[in-house]
């Protein structure tokens, strides 16, 4: 089930269209009834020539029960100038009004947050779902990563394929790459480009987001893509590393890390050994996020369902 029939929701339903894929059936829901009956008519439309065969239809909620994936990307869009940070107390409420239906239609497989700030939504379903952690993630920094990777294979003229990189932290202003465990070809990317070069990237894919839009309102064909190599990951348990955003036991947020992904959603996160300067950015990125989720719960009730039982017994 794809939660939202805008530009990101519609590409990604897009871009399963147009890959082989394990997904047998794609079911569509936005408040706006007739955006969704009409993004389903101009997909179905893309079936004949696909290169797989898949459904796709409208539904509720309700529909929800028998789904293995549940893709909330229903929010307000970020407006030029605006942080995404700036989303979240509005993107709060629309979450909290499509987390409890869909948990009360009996679903009970993972939920995958694109929606921003994705990092503190992540851990607000997590919240409001009463869902063990690892059947929350959210689409984390793998947008950002390949961003990364892309910038750095230009650099070296060498396919992104071959480019092994990571963007983690929060899906934000604090984001920064881990240079220290970047490769290209088992070279260290920090060897084979200097720190200038390597801050103008970095710089360069922190930004990218408010580019994009600046100039056309809005980003989905990337993480339209990137969502697809998610989905498949866990339908076909790859058990790929991905830095998705999930559950940190250490920080207590969720934020993108490396992380191994299967059918049962988060197997565990890397243990990536970070230098001292990479240690301290990443306690400020989540810190920035525990900033954000306190926020919110000072305008809002953020317990789930089990948290209010263990509540009501204590």
């Amino acid at each position: 089930m794809i939660v939202g029939t805008g530009n990101v929701g519609s590409s990604i339903a897009f871009a399963l269209l147009n890959q082989r894929t394990p997904v047998k059936e794609i079911i569509l829901t936005d408040i706006n009834t007739e955006d969704a009956e009409g993004e389903v008519m101009d997909l179905t439309d893309a079936l004949a020539v696909s290169p797989s065969f898949l459904r796709i239809k409208t539904g509720t909620y309700a529909d929800a029960g028998d789904c293995d994936i549940c893709i909330i990307t229903a929010g307000a869009n970020q407006k030029p100038g605006e942080t995404r940070t700036d989303l979240v107390r509005k993107n709060a409420t629309i979450l909290k009004s499509i987390v409890e239906p869909v948990v009360n239609s009996g679903f009970h497989g993972i939920f995958l947050i694109v929606s921003n700030p994705v990092d503190t939504l992540s851990y607000l379903t997590y919240q409001y779902s009463g869902f063990p952690a690892e059947k929350v993630i959210g689409s984390g920094t793998v947008l950002d990563s390949a961003r990364l990777r892309y910038c750095i294979a230009e650099e070296l003229d060498i396919h992104p394929k071959s480019v092994h990189a990571y963007q983690i932290g929060e899906h934000g202003d604090s984001e920064f790459a881990l240079w220290s465990a970047a490769t290209a070809g088992g070279e260290k990317v920090i060897d084979l480009l200097p720190e200038p070069k390597r801050t103008k990237i970095e710089d360069y894919v922190r930004n990218k987001a408010y580019q994009i839009i600046q100039k056309k309102g809005a980003t989905y064909y990337g993480i339209g893509n990137c969502v697809v190599q998610i989905i498949n990951c866990i339908l076909n348990d790859e058990r790929r590393i991905l830095p998705i955003s999930s559950y940190d036991d250490n920080t207590g947020v969720y934020n993108g890390f490396p992380t191994v992904l299967g059918k049962d959603g988060v197997i565990r996160r890397l243990k990536v050994k970070l230098t001292e300067k990479e240690g301290i950015k990443f306690q400020k990125s989540a810190n920035a996020i525990k900033a954000t989720i306190a926020e919110v719960k000072s305008t809002m009730g953020t317990k789930s369902k089990a948290a209010n039982e263990e509540t009501k017994n204590a």
